[in-house]
């Protein structure tokens, strides 16, 4: 049987599409399709059902995905190492939220970047930032090798694993916190929010939106004075008195340690967004892709 058949199956498979496995593998729709049917010749049992978008696998097909997928991955692993030691540098795509990517994610990477492996290679770092559904779609498409994202993905092509839960902190400045009078914030207080101008990365005003349905059970009154599209600058301008922020604890705590913004609500149980970290099924075998997995869930174990 042959193994370019069966890596464009395993692809087909993961990917749930044949347009989307044809932009991972470089070949044209119908260069794969047409390797799929031939496939299904040499076998005589269909292997996808077809629909109106995207295929699902029969059950021939998954159990033919199931036994050939790990000793394709194997093979991919030996073709991507090479045999020639000289070609010793590996370089790791990383695309997550720019933020979260460059506070928390690069300084545990960048060590890496000063270490060899067991295997005697290198590692390079790029880095891309995106929200989450771009940072997905890129990883899928082959762009990336690892994503940090806050949504799990569905379907067979991507993994992913639980990163870490990232606290949210309603803050502003000493100066807005000393007009409402009681910080923490009291339950009958928070009418008094509504007079505060809010600063956010969204017009949708999506974190402050978020805390006010979890912990309030409302919806803000104020709409966004201040909108700027980087946790760091809303960070900043909450400390310049612009208005209330809803920030990632990490994010904040220095301010917060410094006094330069206070907490205006500590809720018994605070609003929490999971971050996971995402890669396309079978790269987990690559050893700097696997290495740059291991490290970062090694430092996350350390942010929850």
């Amino acid at each position: 049987m042959d193994l370019a058949l069966l890596r464009t199956f395993v692809t087909v498979h993961r990917a749930g599409s044949f347009t989307r496995a044809a932009a991972l593998l470089g070949l044209s729709q119908p260069a794969v399709t047409s390797q799929i049917r031939s496939l299904e010749r040499q076998l005589g049992r269909p292997l996808f059902l077809r629909q109106a978008r995207g295929v699902t696998p029969t059950s021939i097909g998954d159990e033919l995905a199931h036994k050939a997928a790990p000793h394709l991955d194997a093979l991919v692993e030996i073709a991507e190492s090479g045999l020639d030691d000289e070609a010793s540098v590996r370089t790791l795509h990383l695309a997550g939220p720019p933020e979260f990517t460059a506070e928390r994610a690069l300084p545990v990477l960048t060590e890496l970047t000063e270490l060899t492996g067991e295997d005697g290679q290198a590692f390079a770092l790029r880095a891309s930032f995106g929200n989450a559904e771009e940072t997905l779609e890129g990883l899928a498409a082959g762009h990336h090798d690892l994503a940090i994202g806050t949504a799990r993905p569905r379907g067979a092509l991507l993994t992913a694993t639980t990163l870490c839960d990232e606290e949210h902190v309603l803050v502003a400045a000493r100066s807005w916190a000393e007009r409402i009078g009681s910080t923490p914030l009291r339950r009958e207080d928070v009418p008094a929010l509504d007079d505060i101008p809010v600063v956010e990365v969204h017009e949708s005003l999506p974190f402050v939106s978020r805390y006010w349905a979890s912990v309030f059970d409302s919806r803000p009154a104020a709409s966004g004075t201040v909108i700027v599209p980087d946790l760091r600058a809303v960070l900043a301008c909450a400390i310049a008195g612009a208005g209330l922020a809803v920030l990632p604890r990490y994010l904040c705590a220095p301010a917060l340690a410094h006094g330069r913004v206070v907490a205006l609500h500590e809720p018994a149980v605070p609003p929490l967004r999971t971050y996971f970290l995402v890669a396309r099924t079978g790269t987990l075998a690559m050893p700097h892709i696997a290495r740059a997995h291991e490290w970062l869930l090694r430092a996350a174990a350390d942010w929850c």
